[in-house]
């Protein structure tokens, strides 16, 4: 193998491990995780090639820090499991604490949020009016 040739193996192998490392840090990296909790709106199955789970859970107590502006009180995301999808689907309406992951970029496969809830910690009736 001559030089040229060598040269141009290594670089190529570094252009794809590079690529790789990009690849892995945009779509498959956990960007944060942690719990948020309130109560749940709307669980359905939407997608036009890949059907995913999508939910809102509706927080209560946030406010906004600055006086005038508007923060929402709502968390969408996406659900990485079908069995924990139709567990939330069938109670709709309580309050959970839902243990979610936080990734940089979207995948089709996986929902139309960055945020993925992977597991419940706790779930309760709502309180009533």
């Amino acid at each position: 193998m001559t030089t040229g040739k060598k040269a141009l193996t290594y670089g190529i192998l570094a252009a794809v491990v590079i690529l790789a490392g990009l690849v892995y840090y945009r779509y498959y990296f956990v960007f944060g995780e942690g719990v948020k909790s309130g109560e749940l709106n709307y669980v359905v199955k939407k997608g036009y090639l890949f059907k995913t789970y999508e939910g809102k859970l509706i927080q209560s107590g946030v406010q906004s820090k600055q006086a005038g502006s508007i923060q929402s009180n709502e968390f969408e995301f996406s659900i990485a499991d079908e069995k924990l999808a139709q567990q939330l689907m069938s109670n709709s309406g309580k309050v959970y604490e839902l243990h979610y992951k936080e990734y940089n970029a979207k995948l089709p496969w996986r929902g139309f949020s960055t945020f993925v809830v992977d597991s419940i910690v706790s779930s309760r009736n709502a309180p009533q009016p």
